[in-house]
């Protein structure tokens, strides 16, 4: 095992006398794995995830504040390279169903024994084997995917297709098998990657486009070729499949990437069209995203309004920055929603922001919203309820916890001491 890499894992459950047991009882080197933290409730381990960026997340279903179900797609969100395995007490198939929407790679039921935990690690631990190996597979697979290269390779690499000719183009779409039928109308999406070793020497390969169709089929059908250095994607879906999977996609390949074959990967995403006419103007727009920003960074980039002086680099940050201090009070602000208001990936928001501001952007929001309380606290006669929802919180007690973990004092204690203070001044 000494050869073998330790997969990170981070633990989470409310249970102290469980969680603590699990950490200290299972032989995680013995089994594969390297411990890298623990939590007690979904907000905890939410930050431990986007700090690590951990191969395994074991947690418990029910939890304080953030529950499982609610972290797991969080999780998938900003850090879909980490597989999620599920611990819970209630043998509900509705518990099931939604964690086989999140890609979960074990689901157990309590109670369970710390040699059954481990027993089950190392099924987990085989399983995390065979993504890795599947990704840095070394001979390109063959089969209807060529046909359908073939075919789209034109349509994408030469700016010669009329609107006219997509009734042909779809009519040889379905010969190959790329369209179900001629009544099947999806809408297409050109996605380009590179890779890069260390030194910045492309080192992209056809095997590369193999591993890059077995991770987009786990969200969207896809077509993948090499050219000219760089992995062309074809994805094929409706606007709702693009909307929910496709920046989980683009930030899932450059994590694994790094993780399995140690390279830095590109990512350039276009607009979606509804024609196969219209892929060589979306295969620019890749090209074009994929040029902007840092490219010494890895990452995905997609087309938008944004100039590219701000995306990446300090410049990105700078801007992710201020649009979290002009909504730091929405409830529903997120690493996912912020980056969609500067088009970039919520991964490569996060790395980014790790990277030029020093910590995560979690951190960065509960420090914003905890001064902003406590301004609140300390100046205005506002109920702790009032103040909870002005700083982006509709659960008090949520908000409460954070601040007593930010501020070393519940708010309600801080007022307490604060009118002590100032009955004390007046005497």
């Amino acid at each position: 095992m000494a050869a073998k890499t330790l997969y990170t894992v981070i633990v989470a459950d409310d249970e102290d006398e469980l969680r603590e047991a699990v950490c200290a009882m299972i032989p995680w080197r013995e089994l594969g794995f390297c411990l890298v933290g623990d939590a007690s409730n979904g907000l905890d381990a939410l930050q431990l995830v986007e700090k690590h960026e951990p191969d395994l997340l074991l947690t418990d279903i029910r939890m304080p504040f953030i529950s499982g179900i609610e972290l797991a797609r969080q999780v998938r969100e900003i850090c879909p390279a980490t597989n999620i395995a599920f611990l819970s007490g209630y043998d509900n198939f509705e518990y099931a169903k939604q964690a086989i929407r999140y890609n979960i790679i074990s689901y157990m039921l309590k109670p369970l024994t710390m040699e059954g935990l481990a027993a089950e690690l190392k099924i987990i631990r085989q399983k995390i084997d065979d993504q890795f190996a599947m990704f840095r597979q070394t001979a390109p697979k063959t089969g209807e995917q060529d046909r359908c290269a073939a075919m789209l390779m034109p349509l994408v690499l030469d700016d010669y297709a009329e609107p006219a000719d997509n009734s042909q183009a779809e009519a040889y779409a379905e010969q190959c098998g790329l369209l179900r039928d001629l009544d099947y109308k999806p809408s297409y999406t050109v996605m380009v990657s590179t890779l890069f070793n260390e030194k910045g020497v492309n080192c992209t390969t056809p095997a590369f486009a193999a591993s890059v169709n077995t991770l987009a089929a786990k969200y969207l059908r896809s077509v993948s070729f090499l050219a000219s250095g760089k992995v062309i994607s074809v994805l094929l879906g409706n606007p709702w499949d693009f909307n929910d999977y496709l920046h989980i996609l683009a930030d899932e390949l450059p994590q694994m990437a790094s993780r399995v074959l140690h390279k830095r990967c590109r990512i350039g995403v276009s607009r979606e069209v509804s024609s196969l006419t219209q892929l060589h103007g979306a295969y620019r727009e890749a090209m074009e995203a994929m040029r902007q920003g840092d490219t010494a960074e890895s990452g995905a980039q997609f087309i938008g309004g944004i100039a590219p002086a701000v995306k990446g680099g300090p410049s990105l940050c700078k801007r992710a920055l201020e649009t979290l201090d002009q909504h730091y009070m929405d409830a529903d602000l997120s690493l996912v929603s912020l980056s969609g208001m500067l088009d970039v990936s919520p991964n490569h928001l996060s790395a980014c922001i790790k990277k030029y501001a020093g910590e995560t952007f979690i951190n960065i929001l509960i420090r914003k919203r905890m001064e902003a309380a406590r301004e609140l606290l300390v100046g205005s006669p506002l109920k702790i309820q009032e103040i909870s929802q002005r700083c982006g919180y509709t659960d008090q007690h949520y908000f409460s916890y954070c601040f007593k973990k930010y501020c070393g004092e519940s708010p309600n204690a801080m007022r307490r001491r604060l009118d002590q203070e100032r009955a004390g001044e007046k005497n």
